[in-house]
């Protein structure tokens, strides 16, 4: 596990896809529990185990069938809860962008005033983000970021700012990243508390590193001319249209949570419910373009689908390998160590974001949800045990939000420790020497600043 998330946080050095080392990681660890993991079943799942050989002589054959078929599709059937919900998602997302719901945004953002563009850049993206996935987020602005400014320089600036915003709105609600929605699924956390306890802390950690790029630009910024855009038919959708498809599609995802409380079923069962009433609706409106001679789809750019497919099987592997950690007592062990010798989570926050920096935040903040179970027992008359402590693992505790706002924001500090980061090198040529010298710094005040808010009213507010 140690030399695969090595391999990850040197992807811009090796060149090795890191979803590729994820997805190998993840088989590598399960097939070494295959081999060795009698003592683990012996450990765990005795009772469990007896009963699966109905009186018949355990063999390795025998044993092999009960780890594959019911200690392995118990994690499988976890892991792709999550994997349908974003499949759900990224396509409701790639509808709303082929029918140019979007358009809206880069209409709104015309300005040459270049502050006045990077607060709207990142308010758009933060409110984006909070609504959709981080990812897609960013590299949708990304991609209208091009479109609007012709100078590469300024760019850069700009997609730093888009990264800290996704990033930022990502943490701000359970569906705007992955691994908010672990939490959310896990049972830590309950999406109202969730936004509520992140609101201040992310806002501040937007605004600062906001406020100090824009203090490197100039007063005004050229901007490219807006083309405007002739199908040659009279198939096009109407602006009303687009805003009712942007209404069922956001207001759907907002109604998520919903779903999930009346009917406590997962949440991307409520995905696959406004998926197929969007589809339905997609249809309506598409109607004449659909039956015209020459119909016209605006494309989903590669970047965006290929982004969205490595995320998903970056994810898949490093959940895996997660797994079979846990399988073993590893996570434990290390849990047990963390409440012995830090027994903070405020330390213990600072860290993760520390390390999120140069490792992939997403894998880092799933290993720290998997370290611990929700505790939903009263402890406070147990001798030698921290009430206070422990209670920051109940539903909605400090540790689960911590571990969302610092693994989040501290992967913003390097471009290496967050997938939008990535992707920002990708789209812009950025190198990590130049994101350290004009970004690092600003986003690590944010960040702080953050965290101290969220100390502040989780102290005297809550």
């Amino acid at each position: 596990m140690i030399l695969g998330y090595c391999a990850i946080a040197t992807e811009h050095i090796t060149n090795i896809n890191k979803a590729a080392v994820a997805m190998f990681l993840g088989v590598i660890c399960w097939t070494l529990y295959m081999v060795a993991g009698k003592q683990y079943v012996e450990m765990r799942y005795a009772e469990e185990y007896a009963t699966f050989l109905a009186g018949n002589s355990s063999s390795i054959t025998s044993l092999k069938n009960f780890m594959a078929n019911y200690v392995f599709i118990g994690h499988v059937a976890d892991i792709c809860q999550i994997v349908l919900y974003l499949l759900a998602t990224m396509s409701i997302v790639d509808l709303l962008n082929s029918n140019g719901c979007f358009d809206f945004i880069s209409e709104w953002m015309r300005t040459r005033n270049s502050k006045r563009l990077l607060w709207m850049t990142a308010l758009v993206t933060y409110v984006l983000s909070a609504n959709l996935d981080n990812l897609t987020t960013a590299l949708m602005m990304f991609a209208i970021m091009r479109q609007l400014l012709p100078n590469s320089h300024f760019r850069m600036y700009y997609g730093a700012v888009i990264v800290i915003a996704a990033n930022a709105g990502g943490c701000l609600t359970v569906i705007g990243d992955v691994s908010t929605l672990m939490l959310w699924v896990k049972g830590a956390v309950t999406p109202s508390s969730f936004s509520g306890a992140m609101f201040l802390p992310s806002i501040v950690a937007v605004m600062i590193p906001t406020y100090l790029i824009s203090l490197k630009l100039p007063e005004q910024i050229d901007i490219n001319t807006p083309r405007i855009r002739f199908r040659g038919d009279d198939t096009t959708l109407t602006r009303w249209q687009r805003v009712l498809m942007l209404f069922v599609g956001i207001g759907g995802l907002w109604f998520i949570p919903t779903f999930h409380n009346l009917t406590k079923l997962p949440p991307f069962v409520g995905a696959l419910c406004v998926l197929a009433l969007f589809g339905v609706v997609n249809e309506l409106c598409n109607r004449k373009l659909i039956k015209s001679d020459q119909p016209f789809f605006r494309p989903t750019p590669r970047f965006m689908q290929t982004e969205s497919i490595q995320t998903i099987l970056f994810f898949i592997g490093v959940s895996m390998a997660i797994s079979a950690l846990q399988e073993t007592g590893a996570l434990y062990t290390a849990a047990l160590w963390c409440d012995r010798y830090i027994h903070n989570i405020y330390v213990s926050s600072l860290i993760l974001g520390g390390i999120s920096a140069f490792l992939d935040n997403v894998a880092l903040v799933l290993t720290s949800i998997s370290m611990y179970d929700v505790v939903n027992v009263t402890v406070d008359a147990i001798p030698g045990v921290d009430p206070a402590y422990v209670h920051s693992f109940a539903l909605n505790g400090p540790y689960w939000q911590l571990v969302a706002y610092s693994g989040g924001l501290g992967g913003c500090i390097l471009s290496i420790g967050s997938t939008a980061g990535y992707a920002l090198m990708k789209a812009e040529n950025i190198s990590i020497w130049w994101y350290l010298r004009h970004i690092s710094g600003k986003v690590l005040i944010g960040w702080l600043a953050g965290l101290g808010v969220y100390f502040l009213v989780d102290s005297f507010v809550r």
